[in-house]
């Protein structure tokens, strides 16, 4: 049997934050898809940083810099569209469970120091009990640390629950997929077989009344 620490080691490499960088010009958009199950907290943190051409390096950029971030559902029904500072944070918690888009852009047309450039965003993505702040837990509720470590257990089996659940959902979504296409494609079989037995029927007729005006037959 596991010990507790092995455990929670175990189960942390589950589902890990997802942190990057990435690259936006003037005008353009950044979008990522983020597989989600549902009643699920996702925090989502970035800070933005603007090219130099002096330096020939990336500055911490402006504070007139501003970020938009728009969010939308599986049914790509818009569930956060808010307008951030130069380095932000947001917050939503998924109903849906599925594929969440997570669009960025900047509003650089507001920006003349912007005007040409290039922007880097570093992007850090949390989900689940990822989001927790487990030493402002621990102060807050007065928790040991043997406390803590089951506070997170139950948290990440929780978590572990969720991902199975959303597992279930897609693997019963492709069920029905593949037997809404294996019942499709047998009607395609039955009607290609109606159709070649009645051409069959109408050559065999047509040649018979072409044989017998000749009379062949």
């Amino acid at each position: 049997m596991l010990p507790v620490s092995a455990l929670l080691l175990t189960l942390a490499c589950v589902c890990p934050a997802r942190a990057l960088y990435f690259h936006i010009g003037e005008t353009e958009k950044k979008c990522f898809i983020e597989e989600i199950p549902d009643e699920t907290m996702v925090i989502g943190k970035y800070r933005t940083q603007l090219w130099d051409k002096q330096s020939s390096s990336f500055l911490p950029a402006t504070p007139g810099l501003g970020m938009h971030v728009e969010i939308k559902d599986p049914d790509t029904k818009i569930i956060l569209s808010r307008q951030y500072g130069s380095d932000g944070r947001f917050t939503f918690t998924s109903h849906t469970p599925g594929e969440h888009q997570i669009c960025l852009h900047s509003n650089s047309t507001k920006m003349a120091l912007f005007a040409g450039g290039k922007l880097r965003v570093h992007l850090d993505i949390q989900v689940g009990e990822h989001t927790n702040n487990y030493p402002e837990i621990a102060a807050k509720d007065k928790l040991t640390e043997l406390q803590l470590r089951v506070r997170q257990l139950l948290d990440q089996v929780e978590q572990i629950q969720k991902e199975q659940n959303y597992q279930r959902y897609r693997e019963e979504r492709f069920r029905m997929t593949s037997e809404s296409t294996n019942q499709r494609v047998l009607w395609w079989s039955i009607a290609q077989t109606l159709i070649l037995i009645v051409t069959g029927i109408w050559q065999m007729k047509h040649l018979k009344s072409f044989f017998e005006a000749k009379k062949l037959v």
